[in-house]
């Protein structure tokens, strides 16, 4: 098949080289010239392990490439895959569309030929039913063109296996049109479907509310553990292991049951407001409402995390040098946006620490980010004169460091797991003080 993809940010890079693996010719859409041209010469503006491999490889067999035309986009193809963001509003907690329009604005006029536009990226319920009026009204097919919502369920770090072996596929279809834009989606994915991944049909808002409520369960989750542990810490009980009883309770799991720094991103953190903020505007805020706190506990943890490096020094961090191992908001990505780690490096800072940050791939996305904060090339040098160690992001270098090994580089053998992703023992018996969140 013939597809576009709109938007050559995180997704809409990930969709379309995923889309040109699974064998069909892709043109790849972005306003910003710098990025297409970056795109077409095989260099991915962000780390995603083995994304650039396929993208060099689909650049090569001529089923993939990259323009800012729309009008080449409207003559390419009849199925139109949008990708663009959805960022918070500046200073609301509802997401910004202007992107999502801008897209169908600019391509409904050249729509010619009837058409299908699926929607990937995550948006409030109702979008979907709004922009299909839109597109209508605009687009000379008129009511030749469909509008679909695809919803896309990446893990930053997984992303390419999570498009091609998904859990699930999700098609939302208009209910008064069944059949043309569901059967254009069954071709594109039909050697997915062929391998048995599980397909649920269902109506727009539908769709558009699973990657809401899928964001909404997973953030609670995280943030309910994060709760516990504050009780933890109040009564010397040891979280950890407390998650690894639930986790033996198939109607719990153990998944995301890992107390923390909590989660950050572009996604959970704006989504689940993003969310809240739509309920309110359908006149059913009560329905949401835990969210509010589910993200205050979030944020509450980034506080808990400075107050115990501080603890760990002394009482304050005033005049103290201290090292953070992480800067993204998740191992295996260069991703920065609402980073826990950088945010509590920030604090820190704040309050008279010398901080110096070391992340494997996050590095000049931090500084662009936090240009103040000291930068270590290496976990030795972040780790120089250090009297406290702040475990930040788990990425697999810092879960495998040999605590005897970084004895002669730091001032003092304090380690705070921002991430419980240490084993205590270890760290302890090689002689150092360890500090963990919501354990002993």
């Amino acid at each position: 098949m013939r597809l576009t993809v709109f938007g050559t940010g995180y997704l809409g890079v990930t969709h379309a080289v995923c889309l040109a693996e699974l064998g069909h010719e892709v043109l790849g859409i972005d306003i910003d010239a710098a990025k297409i041209e970056m795109l077409g010469e095989g260099r991915v503006p962000f780390y995603e392990p083995g994304l650039e491999h396929l993208l060099l490889k689909n650049l090569e067999s001529g089923r993939l490439r990259f323009s800012t035309s729309y009008a080449d986009a409207a003559e390419f193809a009849d199925l139109h895959f949008l990708c663009v963001g959805t960022p918070q509003k500046r200073g609301e907690n509802a997401a910004d569309l202007s992107h999502v329009d801008a897209v169908v604005d600019t391509l409904a006029p050249l729509l010619t030929r009837p058409a299908v536009i699926v929607g990937k990226s995550t948006v409030p319920v109702g979008t979907a039913a709004r922009l299909t009026v839109r597109v209508r009204g605009a687009a000379p097919a008129g009511e030749g063109v469909e509008v679909a919502w695809n919803p896309e369920f990446l893990r930053e770090g997984f992303a390419v296996a999570d498009t091609l072996r998904p859990d699930r596929l999700v098609f939302g279809i208009e209910r008064d049109r069944p059949g043309s834009a569901e059967g254009a989606l069954r071709d594109v994915y039909t050697s997915l479907l062929t391998q048995g991944v599980p397909l649920v049909v269902t109506d727009l808002a539908t769709s558009e509310l699973v990657k809401s409520s899928a964001n909404a369960f997973l953030a609670t989750k995280i943030s309910f553990i994060n709760a516990i542990a504050e009780i933890c810490e109040a009564t010397g009980a040891d979280v950890t292991v407390l998650a690894d009883a639930l986790g033996y309770d198939a109607r719990i799991g153990r998944s995301f049951l890992n107390a923390g720094l909590g989660f950050g991103g572009g996604c959970l953190p704006k989504d689940i407001r993003a969310f809240a903020a739509r309920a309110g505007e359908l006149g059913v805020d009560q329905a949401l409402s835990f969210l509010r706190e589910v993200d205050s506990i979030n944020m509450r943890r980034r506080t808990k995390v400075v107050e115990l490096v501080a603890e760990a020094c002394g009482g304050s961090l005033l005049g103290m040098n201290v090292a953070v191992l992480g800067a993204a908001f998740k191992p295996e990505s260069d991703d920065v946006r609402d980073s826990p780690a950088l945010n509590v490096a920030g604090m820190m800072q704040l309050h008279g620490a010398a901080v110096s940050v070391y992340d494997p791939k996050a590095m000049a996305n931090s500084r662009n980010l936090f240009p103040t904060l000291e930068y270590a090339t290496s976990t030795s040098g972040a780790c120089k004169n250090a009297d406290a160690v702040l475990v930040a992001t788990e990425w697999a270098e810092f879960v495998a460091l040999d605590p005897v090994e970084l004895d002669s580089a730091v001032r003092a053998r304090v380690i705070v797991d921002g991430r419980n992703c240490l084993d205590p023992s270890v760290w302890r018996s090689a002689g150092w003080i360890y500090h963990g969140l919501g354990r002993r």
